[in-house]
């Protein structure tokens, strides 16, 4: 009994091999091939993928039951006096002229305006709507043609991998509609989750959106225009987690790599080699 017989990496003996220059071919081939597989899990290792699932809940459960609002729009041929932004929802909020963190941008020598504002809504269902309600005097003909540069909701996500409809209202142009028309935007918002690789979360909402135009009355028969904005939150989270392939999984793929490689290669160089020693037998005519 001997320790050698644990020995599964058997020596070949010198005698049994000979070097030829197809198996050099196929080594340097060889190389090189697992070179460029490694490289390509190296590089696939140190990048992170994302990954995103879906499920019920609400996931900032510590904003109050808010939800912060950006909006940036401008109406061409309305007068900064005459702007105002109007809040309501089904738990009974009913706020009109809204002013808290927002601001008046005079346009095109005071004929125009462009409104910026930042405030939070409740997370139930909802409108908030431009309009001149809050106007002391109402204009004649108040003229809603606009043109909508942001509208976001919750933070602002960074990230280039993600694609979503963040800010699906993003250059919308209505500067051709009837001025007199009202304009109808039906929200549906999806609460998403950006979590890093240091386990920080962020909390958006990406949202689809449908429009419609149409001339509103008022109980006095006159035509009092307004940009609405009637949202719904969706009870569907979309989470996007950021993260790495395991070490044990590279590892495992190198290895399999370099393995699978030189076995394949062995098996090619033998059916080679076995090949060309059958031609030159038959070319020596000892092979009938």
């Amino acid at each position: 009994f001997s320790s050698f017989r644990f020995d599964i990496y058997r020596k070949v003996p010198k005698d049994l091999t000979q070097p030829t220059y197809t198996g050099a071919i196929i080594s340097v081939c060889c190389c090189l091939f697992i070179l460029f597989l490694f490289l390509s899990e190296l590089t696939g290792f140190i990048a992170t993928e994302i990954v995103n699932e879906l499920y019920v809940d609400d996931p900032d459960k510590d904003s109050g039951g808010k939800i912060e609002v950006n909006l940036n729009i401008s109406l061409p041929n309305l007068h900064c006096e005459l702007v105002g932004l109007d809040i309501q929802d089904e738990m009974g909020r009913h706020e009109v002229g809204h002013i808290d963190n927002s601001m008046k941008i005079p346009l095109s020598n005071g004929d125009g305006c462009r409104f910026e504002g930042h405030f939070s809504i409740n997370k139930v269902p909802g409108n908030f709507h431009v309009s001149t309600h809050s106007a002391t005097a109402q204009p004649q003909n108040p003229d809603m043609t606009h043109v909508i540069h942001k509208l976001s909701f919750g933070d602002k996500l960074q990230v280039h991998n993600v694609h979503g409809a963040f800010n699906a209202l993003e250059g919308a142009d209505k500067l051709s509609s009837n001025p007199l028309a009202s304009h109808d935007y039906i929200l549906k918002i999806v609460p998403t989750v950006y979590e890093d690789m240091s386990g920080k979360q962020r909390y958006s909402y990406q949202y689809t959106v449908a429009n419609k135009e149409y001339v509103a009355y008022s109980h006095t028969g006159r035509i009092i225009p307004a940009i609405w904005f009637r949202y719904d939150l969706s009870p569907i989270t979309v989470k996007y987690t950021e993260r790495r392939q395991p070490l044990y999984r590279f590892i495992t793929s190198i290895c399999a790599i370099i393995g699978g490689t030189f076995t394949v290669a062995g098996i090619l160089d033998s059916c080679i080699f076995t090949a060309s020693e059958a031609w030159k037998k038959i070319q020596l005519g000892k092979m009938q």
